[in-house]
């Protein structure tokens, strides 16, 4: 929170050099940078913010040149055609991953605000602006801690080691619900511990390698909770409860990662079975990488995907279907506040292009939670600006909205309630009238135009973010599965294959569940691949098992093992043929 009033400082002094426009876009580059931050490693902040970023400058530069491109009187006409092109573009991009979609999002909603927000600056200006203001609250995020201090460590590490630490405290949870209901929740708890961690170590392509003696510690501690994961999950996999002092090793490495301590004794489970051992060698091979060991760089089965393999990405099935909604809602509701002849037109686009994102949870909840944002922010804006007016107020309102941000985006209509707030006071010190109320009007407009698009029916092949996502979890555990039965003994590689496999499936859980959510016309599309989710989830979890036991006994799969793994692949197979059959044309 003190981060975000400090990144309004740009717009503070923007203002007291009497140039408030100027503070404008800076604010809104510190706006977007505050929305793209999420708890996690300073490392990683770098691509999930800067990148964003740089997004967004090259959308408001191309924004500001948009009315340009016809003459004035073809504008109703000709900026939402272009709008829409650079929506179906944008929307593409954003199907990639995580980052790509902020930095689709980002493009598009500045393009638009470029395009419609009456700015003096030029802009090539206006880019640098928005450059500098998102450039800055980086730094911030960078430089200052991102939490109160737990140990003597660096504390541009707290992130990371908050990660790592989780890991291993997922493992104790897991082991703790081992025979009981709530071992599938803590797996996946595990399988999200773990790619948090990842994220928070890995970072950006030149930074993927630990630079320093306290981050190779921090890459020794997560290369050694694997093992224990693969551990767990096959003791988690064959039901039975376990001894509560199994959860305790896990538990103490956890507290040592945090505080940067000795890990102390650690209690040894008995080497009962292969699951057992497993867990005790892990525990020996932690508290040895604990001291000794000086680190390893992350490895990825596949690493960054290129360029080439980022544009079929981008324009397959589940890019062109997302690129066309987009395009559809954000080319319709400007065409709609043109028509309409708004002065603020572009809010009506921008309020689409966000409400459009399948990341901000299922399409009426979004919506909803849009309209109440609105109302509510408008609301406590009208009455602010009734009691007090003039540019140091509206910076106030500024920089106390972007200390909010960090906790509002917990949930999306109090997010929508203080950027309201925020956007509101900003288009004041741009120098347009104070229009609160029509903001809640063309908000709930372009509701209206999101929740149709989102609901129309589109040709060829339904619910493709979902197979494409089941598709690419499929093909991981099939390469997952054939390693372990043909190089059993190797670690590290079946190691990067887990990771691969558990990852790639937690994604495909993640988009099935958020597709589960919607209104029976978008779920009823890819309700057939829940069988398919679930036989994919048994497998990969049996891979795992036969893994463990393979490793601990050099020898072929007990009948019991390969009889189960038949018969999943069986299971499987048939699922994946049923949901590819499902496919129809709509």
């Amino acid at each position: 929170m003190v981060r975000g009033a400090l990144a309004m400082l740009p717009l503070l002094l923007a203002v007291a050099a009497d140039r408030p426009t100027a503070g404008v876009p800076a604010a809104l580059g510190a706006m977007f940078a505050g929305i793209n931050d999420r708890p996690g490693g300073h490392r990683s902040s770098v691509s999930r913010v800067g990148v964003p970023a740089l997004a967004g400058a090259a959308g408001l530069l191309i924004g500001s040149l948009l009315p340009a491109v016809g003459p004035p009187e073809a504008a109703m006409l000709v900026l939402p055609v272009l709008l829409g092109v650079l929506g179906l573009l944008a929307g593409a991009l954003s199907s990639t991953g995580p980052v790509a979609s902020a930095c689709g999002t980002q493009l598009l909603v500045a393009a638009v605000i470029g395009a419609g927000m009456p700015l003096p600056e030029p802009g090539g200006e206006r880019a640098l602006l928005f450059l500098a203001g998102a450039g800055w609250a980086l730094m911030l995020r960078l430089v200052l801690p991102s939490r109160r201090r737990t140990s003597g460590g660096p504390y541009r590490y707290d992130g990371e080691r908050e990660a790592v630490a989780s890991v291993y405290g997922a493992v104790a949870g897991l082991l703790r619900a081992a025979g009981g209901t709530r071992a599938p929740a803590r797996r996946a708890a595990l399988t999200a511990a773990l790619d948090q961690a990842q994220d928070a170590l890995s970072g950006p392509r030149l930074r993927r390698y630990a630079s320093s003696a306290a981050e190779r510690r921090l890459h020794a501690q997560y290369a050694a909770a694997l093992p224990l994961a693969e551990a767990a999950t096959a003791l988690a996999w064959a039901g039975e409860p376990l001894p509560d002092r199994v959860a305790e090793g896990p538990l103490r490495l956890a507290q040592a990662v945090r505080t940067g301590s000795a890990c102390g004794p650690l209690p040894a489970p008995v080497r009962s079975d292969a699951g057992l051992r497993a867990l005790d060698d892990a525990l020996l091979a932690a508290a040895e990488a604990f001291d000794h060991r000086p680190g390893q760089s992350l490895r990825t089965v596949r690493g960054r995907p290129g360029l080439l393999a980022l544009l079929r990405r981008a324009f397959g099935p589940a890019g062109r279907e997302y690129g066309f909604r987009v395009a559809l809602s954000c080319g319709v509701s400007a065409a709609v506040a043109l028509g309409l002849d708004h002065e603020h037109w572009y809010w009506m686009p921008a309020t689409a292009v966000f409400l459009v994102k399948p990341d901000l949870g299922p399409l009426v909840s979004r919506v909803l939670s849009r309209a109440a944002g609105t109302v509510v922010g408008a609301a406590v804006f009208a009455g602010f600006f009734a009691l007090m007016a003039g540019p140091l107020p509206m910076v106030a309102a500024v920089s106390l909205c972007g200390a909010l941000i960090p906790v509002a985006t917990r949930h999306f209509a109090a997010q929508t309630a203080v950027v309201t707030v925020l956007v509101l006071s900003l288009v004041l010190l741009a120098g347009e009238p104070q229009a609160a109320w029509g903001r809640i009007v063309e908000s709930l407009t372009a509701c209206a135009i999101v929740l149709l698009v989102g609901h129309l029916p589109l040709p060829g092949q339904r619910g493709n973010r979902v197979r494409d996502a089941v598709d690419t979890a499929v093909a991981a555990a099939h390469r997952y599965l054939r390693h372990v039965l043909a190089h059993p003994q190797d670690g590290a590689g079946r190691g990067v294959l887990r990771r691969d496999a558990y990852r790639s499936l937690a994604v495909a859980r993640s988009a099935l569940d958020l597709s589960a959510a919607e209104l029976p016309p978008v779920a009823g599309r890819t309700a057939e691949f829940e069988e398919v989710a679930g036989a994919l989830e048994r497998l990969v979890d049996t891979t795992t098992a036969c893994a463990v036991h393979l490793h601990d006994r050099g020898a072929t799969l007990p009948p019991s093992h390969a009889e189960r793994i038949a018969e999943q692949l069986a299971a499987l197979d048939a699922a994946h043929r049923a949901s590819a059959r499902s496919g129809v044309l709509v």
